[in-house]
């Protein structure tokens, strides 16, 4: 078990600290009014909040592998804790709520505990990522909108979203100008300069503007709120008060912060981790996570989690190591010991305007817009995620949206991609037939690709896709089973079952392709028989030739002469235009005028015109090699279209005649070989060249005009020579 500590600061460099201690300061001045505000909806006086601010965020530091994820006072565990204990009707700030909310963060630090032991970090393996990203977007917009009522002059919301909205419109019937104007003033000035600067701590400058307004401004005489005063002086240490609180109910609570804390912090935790292109342990968060909470505890706070917004802050400000924390936890002691009095000026919507740029840049929309593009069931699963934390809660969220994940697991796999192969004549292999149109079945032949592991839940879709395919002179049916890592006993009993039912019928059934591992589940599941019987072949073609179908196969709709040649097939190699097509689809004229101009611009990088005398035209445009003949035939026509952008010094005649004479010389040996090796291509060719005369013409009418008016003069040029 490696419990190593500091982790994040080992082969620490020295060029880090300015950053560190630049991030750590702002972290702590932003955590003051999110602490306090926070401490105060968990049911604690606001000052406990700075109190949470000191011990926990240093041991966290102490355990994490995460370098920049900040711990401290945050939303989620204290509006659990505080509906709880209202719930139970403990009075907010009582002698009896602070009872109560320790032992839960102590509780919690217990169950973290136990989940580290018992290795569950690696749930959050089965997390994806819309699941994550409307998570972490749930909550961010949740903190955004409790932070609004204070915009508005009231105190911040609590709950959900109807809660919420509530809230925001209590405080809008007594909204404050004063109040509103210096928040969105506050917030605009840090967007714009997150956008025009954004390593300049701007956030520092707003907040003593705020000072000063307060100083010299007296805003607080038009109803701006102010922050609560705070005696000076560090917490005091207790130790939990197990005989003075039920301790089922603070087990309970705990219990359930516990699991929010785990999945809130590793799943923010990852999601910085992956952006920022660092590695974390998860189930050393736990621990990192179980000892912050348990130091909360000892100083009477309330559970204690990762910040999304202060980590957000971190990642903004450069900070590169946990020393940021450090910083953090020793500028708020240093505040509690001696800067209380500057709490008391500091106005309420200038540091709510803080925490919302900061949650902002959290809210995942471009990952929301994307999917929506992409793939609509995940934009579905990444709208459930985020709805369920904004409609239901933390813990809700992440439950709906891990069971979407299993659902659209389960769907995908007993929908998997399948095919029916067949062969193209002259090439090796076996192709999907719906794919390549000069793929044909073999002749009273079925072979099938299924490309998922076989269980109970896809089985009937594989039995299904096979015996819809059989037909009266059906005689062999192979299985192409290359993706297939694995089966269950359901798949086993009917894999035998078809089997016997196909030898009934006089069809060879066959199994192909497959890892020798699903050979060896097959003995264990009792259907080793199977392989006795030759049913289990390696490949295709050993399948075939076991059930006596040698080549050149007999394909469905075609003859074979007596010598063996295949007749009346088009001939298909790989030198044709559907490898461009097949590769880019809608794409393929975009790709291949972005390949023509990648050459343009690397015969404008040569130094001197001998370089490409030299290296010869075929060197230039490598972009021939691996692509087809048809292909290249519009590929090298384009290049012609584009002449005009040659540089200078290869734009005058002379130049462009040897150039476009070595594109036509290329055009002209792509026929030759083409008549020469499959000579029915050649009308396909010419059909195709006629019709990219007349896209051309569409597309680049002036290019098209000006490379007829060079080809014109080129010929010109070539009749004077061979007059004279």
């Amino acid at each position: 078990m490696n419990m190593k500590i500091f982790q994040t600061m080992k082969n620490y460099k020295l060029n880090y600290l300015p950053k560190d201690i630049l991030a750590g300061i702002i972290i702590a001045a932003v955590s003051i009014p999110i602490s306090m505000g926070y401490a105060e909806v968990s049911g604690l006086p606001p000052v406990y909040g700075l109190y949470g601010s000191v011990l926990p965020i240093l041991f966290f530091a102490m355990f994490t592998t995460s370098p920049q994820f900040i711990f401290g006072v945050d939303a989620a565990p204290a509006a659990i804790i505080g509906a709880a204990a209202a719930g139970l009707g403990l009075q907010a700030q009582s002698p009896e709520a602070m009872a109560f909310i320790p032992m839960t963060a102590f509780f919690a630090g217990v169950w973290l505990m136990i989940f580290f032991l018992l290795k569950a970090g690696k749930m959050v393996d089965y997390i994806s990522t819309p699941v994550m990203g409307g998570f972490i977007s749930g909550i961010a917009v949740t903190i955004i909108l409790m932070q609004i009522p204070k915009i508005l002059g009231g105190s911040s919301g609590t709950g959900e979203l109807p809660e919420l909205i509530v809230s925001i419109i209590e405080a809008a019937s007594h909204i404050n100008p004063v109040s509103v104007a210096l928040g969105i003033c506050s917030l605009a000035v840090i967007v714009v300069a997150r956008k025009l600067a954004p390593k300049f701590p701007m956030v520092i400058v707003v907040m003593a503007a705020g000072v000063l307004l307060t100083i010299f401004g007296h805003i607080d005489q038009y109803g701006v709120k102010l922050l609560s005063a705070v005696e000076p002086g560090l917490p005091h240490f207790q130790c939990p008060q197990f005989r003075s609180v039920d301790l089922s109910q603070a087990a309970g609570r705990g219990l359930m912060v516990a699991v929010v804390i785990m999945a809130e912090t590793l799943l923010s935790e990852n999601n910085f981790a992956f952006r920022n292109g660092y590695k974390i342990r998860d189930n050393q968060e736990i621990l990192a996570c179980a000892v912050g909470n348990i130091a909360s505890a000892v100083v009477g706070c309330c559970p204690v989690n990762g910040s999304i917004s202060r980590t957000s802050m971190n990642d903004q400000y450069g900070g590169r190591t946990q020393m940021v924390s450090i910083v953090a936890g020793f500028t708020m002691i240093l505040l509690l010991l001696f800067g209380t009095g500057f709490i008391g000026y500091l106005p309420v919507p200038v540091l709510t305007a803080i925490v919302i740029s900061a949650l902002m840049k959290v809210v995942e929309s471009d990952l929301a817009e994307r999917l929506f593009r992409v793939s609509r069931n995940e934009f579905y699963i990444f709208m459930a995620a985020f709805f369920g934390v904004l409609l239901l809660g933390t813990i809700y969220g992440v439950i709906i949206g891990i069971i979407l994940s299993f659902i659209a697991v389960v769907l995908k796999a007993t929908n998997p991609p399948r095919a029916f192969l067949g062969v193209i004549p002259g090439r090796e292999g076996f192709y999907d037939c719906s794919k390549n149109r000069y793929a044909h079945e073999i002749e009273h032949v079925v072979i099938y690709r299924f490309s998922e592991s076989l269980f109970f839940a896809n089985v009937k879709t594989f039995q299904e896709d096979i015996e819809n395919s059989i037909k009266e002179d059906t005689k062999v049916v192979i299985v192409d089973a290359g993706a297939m890592t694995s089966i269950d006993i359901t798949a086993a009993d009917r894999l035998e079952m078809m089997c016997d039912r196909f030898e009934k019928q006089g069809i060879h059934f066959y199994m192909t392709e497959h890892m020798a591992s699903v050979n060896e589940q097959m003995r264990q599941l009792g259907i080793g028989h199977l392989i006795e019987k030759g049913n289990v072949r390696r490949t295709i073609t050993a399948a075939l030739h076991d059930s006596g179908y040698m080549e050149p196969y007999v394909l469905d709709g075609y003859t074979v002469h007596k010598n063996g040649h295949m007749l009346n097939i088009p001939a298909e190699t790989e030198n044709t235009l559907e490898e461009f097509t097949w590769a880019f689809g809608d794409e393929t004229v975009d790709q291949i005028e972005k390949r023509v101009h990648q050459v343009l611009e690397s015969i404008h990088s040569m130094p001197d015109w001998e370089e490409i005398a030299e290296q010869g035209i075929e060197s230039s445009l490598k972009y021939w090699h691996g692509i087809g003949a048809i292909d290249e035939d519009e590929f090298l026509r384009r290049m012609e279209i584009h002449m005009d952008e040659l540089p200078e010094k290869l734009a005058d005649q002379d130049h462009r005649r040897i150039i476009l004479g070595l594109l036509e010389k290329r055009r002209h040996h792509i026929r030759e070989q083409i008549g020469r090796e499959h000579p029915e291509v050649l009308e396909k060719l010419q059909r195709r060249r006629e019709k990219l005369e007349q896209r051309l013409e569409k597309q680049n009418p002036e290019g098209a005009r000006r490379l007829r008016q060079w080809e014109r003069e080129l010929r010109w040029k070539k009749e004077e020579n061979e007059t004279i």
